[in-house]
Protein backbone atom coordinates (compact mmCIF):
# COMPACT_ATOMS: atom_id res chain seq x y z
CA UNK A 1 0.00 0.00 0.00
CA UNK A 2 3.00 2.36 1.10
CA UNK A 3 4.48 2.13 -2.59
CA UNK A 4 1.40 2.77 -4.73
CA UNK A 5 0.58 5.88 -2.17
CA UNK A 6 4.15 7.16 -2.31
CA UNK A 7 4.31 6.76 -6.40
CA UNK A 8 1.01 8.36 -6.97
CA UNK A 9 1.83 11.25 -4.18
CA UNK A 10 5.25 11.72 -5.61
CA UNK A 11 3.47 12.39 -9.11
CA UNK A 12 0.66 14.61 -7.64
CA UNK A 13 3.24 16.58 -5.90
CA UNK A 14 5.42 17.59 -8.87
CA UNK A 15 3.00 17.12 -11.94
CA UNK A 16 0.60 19.24 -10.27
CA UNK A 17 2.09 22.08 -7.40
CA UNK A 18 5.87 22.09 -8.72
CA UNK A 19 5.70 21.85 -12.56
CA UNK A 20 2.34 23.07 -13.28
CA UNK A 21 1.57 25.36 -10.42
CA UNK A 22 -2.02 23.74 -10.29
CA UNK A 23 -3.93 22.49 -7.10
CA UNK A 24 -3.52 19.25 -6.34
CA UNK A 25 -5.75 16.52 -6.65
CA UNK A 26 -5.04 15.12 -3.33
CA UNK A 27 -6.67 18.23 -2.29
CA UNK A 28 -10.12 16.97 -3.92
CA UNK A 29 -11.21 15.39 -0.87
CA UNK A 30 -8.60 12.38 -0.97
CA UNK A 31 -7.30 12.72 2.42
CA UNK A 32 -10.83 11.74 4.03
CA UNK A 33 -11.32 9.17 1.76
CA UNK A 34 -8.43 7.37 1.63
CA UNK A 35 -8.15 7.56 5.95
CA UNK A 36 -4.78 8.97 6.24
CA UNK A 37 -3.53 12.93 7.36
CA UNK A 38 -0.11 12.48 5.59
CA UNK A 39 0.14 14.88 2.71
CA UNK A 40 3.70 14.13 2.06
CA UNK A 41 4.76 11.57 -0.39
CA UNK A 42 6.91 9.39 2.22
CA UNK A 43 10.26 10.22 1.84
CA UNK A 44 12.37 9.52 5.42
CA UNK A 45 9.42 7.70 6.61
CA UNK A 46 10.54 4.82 9.21
CA UNK A 47 9.53 1.10 9.29
CA UNK A 48 6.36 1.93 12.02
CA UNK A 49 4.81 4.89 9.79
CA UNK A 50 5.11 2.77 6.80
CA UNK A 51 3.43 0.30 8.59
CA UNK A 52 0.70 2.62 10.16
CA UNK A 53 0.13 4.15 6.93
CA UNK A 54 -0.56 0.88 5.05
CA UNK A 55 -2.68 -0.50 7.80
CA UNK A 56 -4.97 2.17 7.86
CA UNK A 57 -5.42 3.86 4.11
CA UNK A 58 -8.20 3.31 2.51
CA UNK A 59 -6.69 0.55 -0.53
CA UNK A 60 -10.14 1.01 -2.70
CA UNK A 61 -9.46 4.68 -2.63
CA UNK A 62 -5.74 4.42 -2.69
CA UNK A 63 -6.32 3.01 -6.17
CA UNK A 64 -8.98 5.35 -7.47
CA UNK A 65 -6.77 8.18 -5.95
CA UNK A 66 -3.80 6.39 -7.92
CA UNK A 67 -6.07 6.47 -10.99
CA UNK A 68 -7.40 10.09 -10.36
CA UNK A 69 -3.73 11.36 -10.41
CA UNK A 70 -2.98 9.59 -13.97
CA UNK A 71 -5.90 10.99 -15.70
CA UNK A 72 -4.85 14.30 -14.57
CA UNK A 73 -0.72 13.98 -15.76
CA UNK A 74 -2.17 12.50 -18.76
CA UNK A 75 -4.94 15.59 -19.10
CA UNK A 76 -1.42 17.87 -18.54
CA UNK A 77 0.74 16.53 -20.55
CA UNK A 78 -2.03 16.23 -23.75
CA UNK A 79 -2.44 19.45 -23.49
CA UNK A 80 1.13 20.50 -23.41
CA UNK A 81 2.65 22.39 -26.58
CA UNK A 82 6.61 22.53 -27.39
CA UNK A 83 6.92 25.81 -25.32
CA UNK A 84 5.29 23.82 -22.51
CA UNK A 85 8.37 21.35 -21.93
CA UNK A 86 11.14 24.58 -21.79
CA UNK A 87 12.17 26.03 -18.23
CA UNK A 88 13.47 25.33 -15.13
CA UNK A 89 11.78 24.59 -11.72
CA UNK A 90 12.01 27.62 -9.84
CA UNK A 91 12.63 27.79 -6.19
CA UNK A 92 9.53 29.40 -4.97
CA UNK A 93 7.57 26.54 -6.90
CA UNK A 94 9.10 23.66 -4.44
CA UNK A 95 9.38 26.00 -1.63
CA UNK A 96 5.14 26.56 -2.08
CA UNK A 97 4.86 22.94 -2.44
CA UNK A 98 6.83 22.39 1.45
CA UNK A 99 4.33 24.67 2.82
CA UNK A 100 1.38 22.47 1.98
CA UNK A 101 3.74 19.64 3.64
CA UNK A 102 4.32 17.80 0.60
CA UNK A 103 7.82 17.35 2.37
CA UNK A 104 7.58 16.53 5.34
CA UNK A 105 10.66 18.45 7.41
CA UNK A 106 12.42 17.68 4.10
CA UNK A 107 11.50 21.30 2.14
CA UNK A 108 15.09 22.41 2.27
CA UNK A 109 16.74 19.57 1.05
CA UNK A 110 13.91 19.05 -1.88
CA UNK A 111 14.53 23.06 -2.73
CA UNK A 112 17.95 22.58 -3.31
CA UNK A 113 17.49 19.19 -5.24
CA UNK A 114 14.89 19.95 -7.66
CA UNK A 115 15.80 24.19 -8.18
CA UNK A 116 16.93 24.65 -11.78
CA UNK A 117 16.27 21.34 -12.99
CA UNK A 118 14.34 21.36 -16.70
CA UNK A 119 10.76 20.94 -16.45
CA UNK A 120 10.96 18.24 -18.80
CA UNK A 121 13.51 16.07 -16.83
CA UNK A 122 11.54 16.33 -13.57
CA UNK A 123 7.88 15.71 -15.17
CA UNK A 124 9.21 12.50 -17.40
CA UNK A 125 11.62 11.56 -14.36
CA UNK A 126 8.63 11.22 -11.59
CA UNK A 127 6.32 10.02 -13.76
CA UNK A 128 8.10 7.63 -15.61
CA UNK A 129 11.38 6.75 -14.14
CA UNK A 130 10.29 7.13 -10.38
CA UNK A 131 6.65 5.17 -10.73
CA UNK A 132 8.86 2.39 -12.59
CA UNK A 133 11.82 1.86 -10.47
CA UNK A 134 8.91 1.24 -7.30
CA UNK A 135 6.94 -0.61 -9.26
CA UNK A 136 10.35 -3.20 -10.43
CA UNK A 137 10.86 -3.10 -6.64
CA UNK A 138 7.44 -3.99 -5.44
CA UNK A 139 7.29 -6.78 -8.28
CA UNK A 140 10.68 -8.04 -6.95
CA UNK A 141 10.11 -8.01 -3.28
CA UNK A 142 6.76 -10.30 -4.00
CA UNK A 143 8.26 -12.76 -5.80
CA UNK A 144 10.94 -13.06 -3.93
CA UNK A 145 8.75 -13.31 -0.89
CA UNK A 146 7.32 -16.61 -2.49
CA UNK A 147 3.74 -14.12 -3.34
CA UNK A 148 3.86 -14.83 -6.79
CA UNK A 149 3.47 -12.58 -9.96
CA UNK A 150 -0.83 -12.58 -10.11
CA UNK A 151 -2.09 -8.79 -9.27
Amino acid sequence: AWLLWHIARAEDIMANRIVNGRDQVLDEGWLQRLKIARRDFGIGMSKPEVADLSAKVDIAALRDYRDAVGRRTREIVGAYGPKDWEGDIEAAAVERAGALGCFGDRTEALVKLFTGRPRRAVLSNIVVMHSAMHMGEGATVRTAGGFGTGV
